[in-house]
C-alpha cells in the first residue's frame, strides 16, 4: 500500500467536490490535456513550461513541468492506496477504489481561473476518524509527525517509515514505537518551546539564505587557486546575495518543496530534521556557473553523489536504482 499526503487544487478549491464524491483529483489545463491523453510526455512539458505558471505565479521549471504530467497518472492509476489531507485542525483519509477514473471540466474558482480538466479517481468515503473512531485532530498529532503529514506539493508519497507511522496511526495503533524513538523524544522537547512556529515561507527563505552565503563563499575560494588538483572555476552570476537569495526562494516554490531530481520532499533548516534530506543548491550543469537556468534546488545527499555528474546521466542512474528497489521490495 503506498500513501499519499494530497491537496486538491489550488486553495483546495476541489477538497469539497472530493469530500462530497469520495474521489481523489488532479487537474490539467484543458489545452495540456490532449498531450497526456495521447502520452506525450516531452511535448506537455515543453507547451506547460511555456505556457503555464504555478499557483504562486512561477514559470515551472522541467523538474516541476514533468511533476504535474505524472499527478494525473498517479491519479488515475491508484487502487488501494491511502491517500491524506489535513483541512484545517481536522486530517481525512480514504482508501482509493480499484474503479474506473473520470473527467469532469470546469474553470477554476480561484487563483489564475484556468479551463480545467479534473481527473477523479473513485474512493472510500473520507472519515476523520481512525478505524478504532478516535478523531484524527492535528494539534494531537506527534510535532515530528506533522512534519510529514502536511504538503506544500499537490501531492506527496510518504517513504516507507512514515507511510507505516500513517497506516498504524489511520488503524488507531500504538504509535509508541515511534514516539520513543530519540529523534522523535528530541523534536517533541524541542516544539514544547518553541512559541512562534516557523512558517513554510520563512523557512524555505532561511534556508534559500544559507545556499546564496555558500554559493558565493564556494566560488570565492574556487576562483584563482593555486592547488595540485585541478579547480573549476565557479562564478556567480548575481548581483549580490539577495539576488539569489531571492532566486532560490522562487526555485523552491517552483519545485514546489521537492527535490529536482528524485521528487523526494525537502527539507528546510528546522531542528531535527533528516539532515541528508536538507536542501542543497546544485548546478545543473556542474561545468557551468551559479546563474539563471543552470541551478535547481536538490537533497543534500542526491548532490554529494551527483558531485560533478551529468545531469540526465544522473537521473538515469537514479531510475535505474528505484526500479531495482521496487525489485527487491517484492
Amino acid at each position: 500500500m503506498r500513501v499519499y499526503i494530497a491537496n486538491f487544487g489550488e486553495e483546495n478549491y476541489e477538497w469539497p467536490v472530493c469530500k462530497a464524491k469520495g474521489t481523489v483529483a488532479t487537474m490539467n489545463d484543458i489545452k495540456a490535456q490532449p498531450l497526456w491523453e495521447q502520452g506525450k510526455k516531452e511535448e506537455y512539458i515543453v507547451s506547460r513550461m511555456k505556457n503555464d505558471k504555478s499557483a504562486r505565479g512561477q514559470a515551472p521549471t522541467r523538474q516541476t513541468a514533468s511533476r504535474w504530467y505524472n499527478l494525473m497518472t498517479i491519479i488515475s492509476e491508484t487502487a488501494d492506496d491511502l491517500w491524506i489531507h489535513r483541512d484545517g485542525e481536522k486530517l481525512y483519509w480514504t482508501i482509493s477504489k480499484n474503479a474506473p477514473h473520470f473527467f469532469e471540466n470546469k474553470k477554476e474558482p480561484v487563483g489564475r481561473k484556468r479551463d480545467v480538466v479534473v481527473c477523479h479517481k473513485p474512493c472510500k468515503q473520507w472519515s476523520d476518524r481512525s478505524r478504532s473512531g478516535q478523531q484524527l485532530l492535528w494539534r494531537g498529532l506527534h510535532p515530528k509527525a506533522k512534519d510529514f503529514l502536511s504538503t506544500e506539493a499537490t501531492l506527496q508519497q510518504l517513504k516507507p517509515e512514515n507511510a507505516e507511522y500513517a497506516i498504524a496511526l489511520i488503524n488507531g495503533e500504538d504509535l509508541s514505537p515511534w514516539h520513543e524513538q530519540e529523534l522523535w523524544k528530541k523534536k517533541n522537547a524541542n516544539a514544547s518551546k518553541e512559541y512562534n512556529p516557523v512558517t513554510y515561507a520563512n523557512s524555505a527563505r532561511k534556508a534559500a539564505m544559507r545556499m546564496s552565503r555558500m554559493a558565493f563563499t564556494t566560488a570565492k575560494q574556487s576562483n584563482g587557486q593555486t592547488v595540485e588538483r585541478a579547480v573549476k572555476n565557479k562564478d556567480v552570476k548575481f548581483r549580490n546575495e539577495m539576488e539569489l537569495e531571492d532566486y532560490i526562494t522562487a526555485l523552491i516554490e517552483a519545485q514546489e518543496g521537492m527535490c529536482a531530481l528524485t521528487e523526494l520532499p525537502l527539507e528546510m533548516d528546522e531542528k531535527d530534521g533528516d539532515k541528508e534530506l536538507i536542501c542543497s543548491l546544485d548546478r545543473i550543469d556542474s561545468n557551468g556557473h551559479y546563474e539563471r537556468d543552470n541551478l535547481q534546488v536538490v537533497c543534500r545527499f542526491i548532490n554529494r553523489w551527483k558531485s560533478d555528474s551529468d545531469n540526465e546521466e544522473f537521473r538515469r542512474l537514479l531510475k535505474i536504482l528505484g526500479i531495482s528497489c521496487m525489485t527487491q521490495d517484492n
